[in-house]
């Protein structure tokens, strides 16, 4: 029972970072300006980092005897680079949010080694966040 309801979280995880590779994409190749290569090139690394998180996941998953996620939300298109820039600021934002809920919730299942995991892709998951809230500072 502790296994499938660590199971369903980490999906929801993985299903968040899919998008979040998508989306990032997107805006990496929509992404236009004067200032645009130096932010869309932030876009791509991030879209990369969040590939490895999916990867971390969903091996988890699949140690827990699970089947890892691969559906995939709505991703939006286009804006200014300021609009991208805050719409990936507000969906790291929200998988902080609920990376800090899954990390509480292995504690509670008893599982460490998938709260070492969350905790490591949470640090990562705020790096994404810092850099973009400078990048929102300068423009």
């Amino acid at each position: 029972m502790a296994k499938d309801i660590l199971i369903k979280a980490l999906n929801q995880d993985c299903a968040d970072e899919l998008l979040a590779i998508i989306q990032y994409m997107v805006d990496h190749m929509m992404g236009e300006g004067m200032t645009s290569p130096a932010i869309v090139d932030i876009f791509k690394q991030n879209a990369m980092s969040e590939m490895k998180h999916y990867e971390r996941l969903a091996e988890r998953v699949i140690y827990l005897g699970g089947v890892p996620s691969t559906s995939v939300g709505q991703f939006k298109k286009g804006g200014t680079l300021k609009e991208m820039i805050q719409r990936a600021l507000d969906d790291e934002r929200k998988a902080i949010k609920q990376y800090r809920e899954h990390i509480t919730l292995a504690g509670e299942q008893g599982d460490p080694a998938t709260r070492l995991i969350l905790e490591q892709i949470l640090l990562e998951e705020e790096e994404h966040e810092h850099e973009l809230e400078s990048l929102l500072e300068k423009k």
